[in-house]
């Protein structure tokens, strides 16, 4: 992957240089996982708005084929073409997903949904922000199946460097105007209504 220098920014988003990564939601985990709606909500809704707002799409699945793949109320919002890569590393900084990075130069910020928080969410995010990448973990867009987990996972992503953010507040930081094209499509994924929400930390 490029290495990106930070150099302390404040965690201000443009469309033309953020990808939106969905880490590992899967059927398997449907049943276990804290507020698994609210996470398959926020990240159809986040591959609504990539589509809307030209971001660039990488997906991965743990060990699909004990886990299964993504659960279907995504499937037919990931966008033609982009990655959808089988792992087993925790990290979603496997090989193949390095190349899909090495094939974003302009790519300097990502965003993240997916679980679990404390593990696959968290490692991927150490990954990225060694390599010099801005990170925005989207907190109505993750968990763990325990809460405990996922909160101190929110905090250790902080203290790491991590940006804690939610979908709203990133689509509209992308956004920036009423007279963005986008703005319409944005605007009606935010009023839509949303199964109960995970807590903010």
């Amino acid at each position: 992957m490029a290495t990106v220098a930070n150099g302390g920014g404040v965690g201000k988003l443009a469309a033309e240089e953020t990808a939106l990564l969905v880490c590992d939601v899967q059927e398997r985990f449907r049943p276990v996982i804290t507020g698994f709606p609210a996470v398959i909500d926020t990240s159809k809704r986040m591959l609504r708005a990539a589509a809307a707002l030209q971001l660039p799409v990488i997906v991965t699945e743990q060990y699909p084929k004990a886990l299964g793949n993504t659960v279907e109320e995504l499937r037919e919002f990931i966008p033609q073409g982009a990655p959808v890569v089988a792992k087993t590393l925790f990290s979603m900084c496997t090989e193949e997903v390095n190349a899909a990075f090495q094939a974003l130069p302009g790519v300097k910020k990502v965003l993240i949904v997916g679980i679990e928080t404390h593990v696959c969410v968290l490692q991927t995010s150490l990954d990225l922000l060694e390599r010099g990448y801005e990170v925005h973990v989207l907190v109505d867009g993750v968990s763990s199946q325990r809460l405990g987990d996922r909160s101190v996972a929110l905090q250790r992503l902080a203290q790491s460097g991590a940006f804690l953010a939610t979908s709203e507040m990133v689509c509209f930081q992308m956004m920036k105007n009423t007279s963005h094209p986008a703005f319409k499509a944005i605007s009606a994924l935010a009023k839509e209504a949303r199964p109960e929400q995970l807590p903010a930390a």
